[in-house]
């Protein structure tokens, strides 16, 4: 207990590091004092602990029972009577209450550190306004780029040299407004969700994005000028994506429970949209041939030959109307398409994060059944080889979980075998490991 206490605190704090270099750009010259940064820190280091927890439990018991070996003292239990399986019996116990316990830990207080974690960051942005634009960088907010040469005031409200882009998100078409500001001004609302910036004296940049291909080709803009441009940020787009990349996603703010009633209410959701767009294109082409085409009622006497019934002008208008209404469906179909890949990302976001709270558990068990197992047939203890071998495995097994994840967040394979899928590669491994430190097989190294 000793060792896996000294493991966890030693491992916490690097990680806790980690986070510290993660967001010293968000601490960082913000005049925030000392109270709100332990705050901050507080509320982040719950989300580190599906981490250190398991390479905690693995580092631990190689360096117990690779200990145990190298000081003989599975020898002498053995000669004693006590196989290896009795001398694991009362640590499995002390691990599955663990993995118990940080099955609740992951389901009650990370969602609950996130969600404070992100009202502790809006409510410093809305206290500090600037605080959601650093100076002399490009600063992502929702669909747009910030960059401002130089704040100041009191809470750096007061910008310069403004510089703004503005993504286009349909069909992955870019940035196609950019807007530059000699000045402008950062405000807030404490119970407001928005900042709003005004800026003055500026120019407005805009792509345009003709229907016809060639046209395209000429890549022509719209540009005006302006005395006062006001914008309004959304503050909520500050915090979503993953905390493993420095961000935060929703679903995390959630426990099992709500998790499945809020994949319920998405799938439902996902369902009707598919129906929906559906039946728009069925009725979209009924109605161009009911409304937009006179059919010459002759044209049962001539079913194979259809087209010819027509007049020439009618031909031109039929062939015209085709046209536009494949482009026409053809985008629709596009914009549709990303619109449900967006949504079926979310629900594999919300059916993965279901999953890892069962998968932190299980981890915990699992490094156990490796490393106890790894230790004794080593027979090293300390610092040296045990965490080599320790860090191997635990890479290998982060590598792998997030792999599977960053698949099944595709829609490649299901959230299920992407969450398990670490789990179910590695099983088979501390079953041999088991085996073979039980029946006193040793391992080529």
């Amino acid at each position: 207990m000793i060792t896996f206490t000294s493991v966890f605190v030693i491992l916490f704090f690097i990680f806790v590091l980690q986070g510290i270099w993660l967001f010293i750009a968000e601490l960082a010259g913000k005049d925030l004092d000392f109270f709100t940064i332990i705050k901050f820190l507080s509320f982040y280091a719950p989300t580190i602990v599906p981490l250190v927890l398991p390479l905690s439990v693995l580092l631990a018991s190689i360096m117990t029972f690779g200990s145990f070996a190298e000081n003989y003292e599975f020898a002498a239990m053995k000669s004693s009577g006590i196989s290896l399986q009795r001398a694991m019996k009362m640590l499995t116990i002390t691990i599955g209450i663990l993995s118990l316990v940080s099955f609740f830990f992951a389901n009650n207080v990370i969602p609950d550190a996130q969600y404070k974690f992100i009202n502790l960051r809006k409510t410093i942005v809305q206290q500090k306004p600037a605080m959601a634009i650093a100076e002399g960088q490009f600063n992502s907010i929702g669909t747009s780029n910030i960059k401002v040469g130089k704040k100041s005031g009191d809470n750096g409200q007061f910008l310069e040299d403004v510089t703004m882009h503005v993504k286009n998100n349909n069909m992955g078409l870019g940035a196609n407004t950019i807007i530059k500001a000699k000045r402008g001004i950062l405000t807030s609302e404490d119970d407001s969700n928005y900042l709003q910036l005004e800026l003055y004296d500026g120019y407005y940049y805009e792509d345009i994005h003709p229907k016809k291909f060639e046209e395209r080709k000429r890549l022509p803009f719209a540009k005006s000028s302006f005395k006062k441009y006001v914008i309004n940020i959304d503050l909520t787009k500050l915090n979503q994506a993953e905390i493993d990349d420095g961000n935060i996603t929703s679903e995390k703010m959630l426990t099992a429970l709500e998790l499945k009633y809020t994949i319920d209410s998405l799938q439902k959701n996902y369902n009707r949209e598919i129906i929906s767009f559906t039946d728009n294109i069925i009725q979209r082409n009924d109605n161009l041939l009911r409304n937009k085409i006179n059919i010459n009622k002759n044209y049962s006497k001539h079913p194979d030959d259809l087209f010819e019934i027509f007049s020439q002008g009618d031909k031109i208008q039929i062939i015209e109307m085709a046209k536009n209404n494949v482009s026409g469906i053809e985008y629709s179909i596009q914009s549709n398409k990303i619109e449900l890949e967006n949504k079926t990302k979310n629900i594999n976001n919300h059916w993965l994060a279901i999953h890892e709270k069962f998968v932190i558990a299980y981890s915990c068990l699992l490094m156990f059944f490796i490393g106890a197992p790894l230790g004794a047939i080593i027979r090293k203890g300390g610092l040296g080889l045990p965490i080599v071998f320790a860090i191997l495995i635990f890479i290998t097994f982060h590598f792998i979980n997030t792999f599977g994840r960053k698949v099944a967040q595709q829609d490649t394979i299901p959230p299920f075998l992407g969450a398990w899928m670490a789990s179910m590669l590695m099983t088979p491994f501390a079953i041999i490991l088991t085996y073979r430190a039980t029946n006193d097989i040793g391992i080529m190294i």
